[in-house]
């Protein structure tokens, strides 16, 4: 990450801890879509490079912007932000979903936070009987060659994504 695009980007981290791409335009309230692709590409930055004190920083504010959400709740009212939020998609592309966040939970290697323990009780609960995990939420745009045979249908790659170790479908007594 160069120097003017870092500092860009810490720059523009909100107060409540996460993004917004509408920034530049006035938001001062984060978005989790934004959020959680400045997550991703925060952690990616810091396993190539080591990162700075100060980006890893930005990432822990990020990912406790979340965490205080539980992923997918209002912090004000505890209710669910977006339902389309609850279904999992692949590919994301700029869009967010649980899945998508416990993946970077499980990415970055921190030990699992009970805050996210709904949203692990959410992806367990969508497992089907037969092991895997369905495509719900196709989002368009262009695509070269279809990866899923449609919404409703097992999602070989939800499945992997969901399958990943640790934290996500982790034991429980």
């Amino acid at each position: 990450m160069s120097i003017a695009w870092s500092a860009r980007l810490l720059g523009e981290q909100l107060e409540d801890g996460g993004w917004n791409c509408w920034t530049e335009f006035g938001s001062v309230r984060s978005s989790f879509d934004t959020t959680i692709r400045v997550l991703e590409g925060l952690l990616a930055h810091e396993r190539a490079t080591g990162g700075s004190p100060e980006s890893i920083a930005a990432r822990r504010q990020g990912e406790a912007y979340l965490l205080e959400r539980k992923l997918f709740r209002r912090k004000s009212t505890g209710e669910v932000v977006d339902p389309s939020w609850l279904q999992f998609s692949f590919p994301t592309r700029w869009h967010y979903d649980v899945l998508r966040a416990l993946e970077h939970f499980r990415e970055a290697g921190d030990p699992p936070d009970e805050r996210i323990d709904e949203a692990i009780q959410l992806l367990r609960s969508k497992q089907q009987p037969d092991g895997t995990w369905l495509l719900e939420n196709t989002h368009p745009g262009k695509v070269h060659f279809m990866l899923e045979d449609g919404d409703g249908r097992p999602s070989r790659w939800n499945t992997l994504r969901a399958l990943r170790r640790p934290p996500l479908v982790r034991a429980v007594s």
